[in-house]
């Protein structure tokens, strides 16, 4: 199963990313202020999942991405995968276990492993 693992970017907005269940990033959010506001796009993606679309492109270099459009605005995009495959594999991944993952909190930016 995947998970929702949010973390602060460098300029201290919060984001998150829906990891697969080898943990590998399958999307990252758009910025957050707040931490808060994060929470809760996560719980309504879970939600709506139904409602979820996925607009699938192709860069210049040929790599294939998806971005999610929930409520008719962009909620968030794939990272770039190098068959339509694999992005479709991605997007299953989603559907399958979007609505029942965990969400983790990695924006204390505590150390789990000191010196």
């Amino acid at each position: 199963m995947g998970a929702f693992v949010i973390s602060k970017r460098f300029n201290d907005e919060y984001k998150f990313v829906f990891t697969s269940r080898k943990g590998k990033v399958v999307f990252t959010s758009l910025s957050y202020e707040l931490k808060f506001e994060c929470e809760e796009d996560i719980e309504k993606f879970k939600r709506e999942m139904e409602s979820v679309d996925f607009l699938k492109f192709k860069s210049s270099s040929g790599k294939f991405f998806f971005k999610l459009i929930l409520g008719g605005t962009h909620f968030a995009t794939s990272r770039k995968y190098t068959t339509s495959l694999r992005l479709q594999k991605g997007i299953d991944e989603i559907v399958r276990y979007g609505s029942i993952s965990e969400v983790l909190d990695f924006s204390g930016n505590d150390f789990v492993f000191l010196d």
